[in-house]
């Protein structure tokens, strides 16, 4: 039951992507190894929203590794079905950190059985482009994943997620597949575990930053980073790298909407109004601006099409079956280019 409501999830969520943003573009994806134990380690900018791309954009089933506060109550069968283990830090409970010895071992269990885990490598989620310092944990848990199965192949596979907007839905998104690392031939056995670690981390943080548009937080970064926009990003991968390289990119800065823009914004939003204001509230519970993606994502999943439904069947009954196709056909083109010129 769990093994299906997985596949479930994973193929409505994968054709959902294609709705969510304009455009996906893939890049390495013949560089994820076809035999062998993967541990994916992605940047971090779109809170919940990495892993569910990650988890849908890849051709196996992944295992991911989250914080050990989101488990427990009645979501657990849901969290349990969707392959996710808890990992307990510090603030959990200082007693609680030995339960990850579990977690850990059942980790180098798939990892022997050419499984494959998800696991973010930076200390924690952001709203930049740039890549953080990576923590050790991906690496140890490569490292300590290979001790236990000497004989197999275990791979430190990094990824780069990279998204025209950190904010707004029909972006276009950029996902980079890097050269994997063979865990097996990066490290060396005359090497204690803490400098093999750190090769493994360093080796990582490197190929993660060739997966990322901006990976540097330097003194031009700010700069660049407004040159990422609709526009831009219809480049591909590696020529908007190119670009942003350059002492002065050949990119112009995104322009600010116009007030008759925004007002013709808010005139689309009349046929969406309460999907539009129930988002608004929920998402306005949250401070964390990193959620916002992750938020939209899922309610533009469920609760646009809950309301087209309802007032679809409203007027069907009401007023006819015309009239109920002409508001479908029209609230959902509107909200599409709502979308769009917000992008502009």
């Amino acid at each position: 039951m769990k093994n299906a409501f997985y596949f479930f999830i994973k193929n409505l969520l994968y054709c959902y992507n294609f709705i969510y943003f304009r455009k996906i573009n893939i890049y390495g994806r013949k560089n994820i190894p076809k035999e062998g134990g993967i541990l994916y380690s992605p940047n971090h900018q779109g809170a919940f929203l990495d892993p569910l791309l990650i988890g849908t954009l890849t051709p196996k089933k992944i295992t991911s590794l989250t914080r050990s506060d989101v488990f427990g109550g009645p979501l657990q069968w849901f969290l349990d079905a969707l392959n996710m283990l808890p990992v307990y830090r510090i603030r959990n409970g200082y007693s609680n950190l030995k339960k990850n010895d579990a977690i850990f071992d059942q980790c180098y269990r798939i990892l022997g059985n050419a499984g494959n885990l998800l696991m973010f490598s930076e200390g924690g989620h952001h709203n930049e482009y740039f890549l953080q310092n990576l923590s050790k944990g991906s690496s140890r848990l490569a490292y300590q994943a290979q001790l236990s199965n000497p004989d197999e192949a275990i791979y430190l596979m990094p990824v780069g997620i990279n998204y025209g907007h950190h904010q707004q839905p029909r972006c276009t998104l950029h996902l980079v597949f890097g050269k994997p690392i063979l865990v097996k031939e990066a490290i060396d056995p005359q090497k204690s575990e803490a400098e093999n670690i750190n090769i493994l981390r360093e080796n990582l943080q490197t190929k993660m930053k060739d997966c990322l548009w901006l990976p540097e937080n330097d003194d031009h970064y700010q700069s660049k980073k407004s040159l990422i926009h609709k526009k831009s990003t219809q480049l591909g991968f590696h020529a908007l790298k190119a670009e942003l390289k350059k002492e002065v990119p050949d990119l112009s800065s995104k322009k600010k909407a116009s007030k008759t823009v925004l007002l013709f914004v808010a005139l689309l939003s009349v046929f969406n109004f309460v999907p539009l204001w129930f988002s608004k509230k929920v998402i306005s519970r949250f401070k964390d601006i990193v959620f916002y993606s992750s938020l939209k994502y899922v309610l533009g999943l469920l609760i646009f099409p809950i309301w087209w439904g309802i007032i679809g069947l409203v007027l069907y009954i009401f007023i006819g079956f015309h009239f109920a196709i002409a508001f479908l056909g029209i609230a959902v083109f509107s909200i599409f280019l709502r979308n769009k010129l917000l992008l502009d």
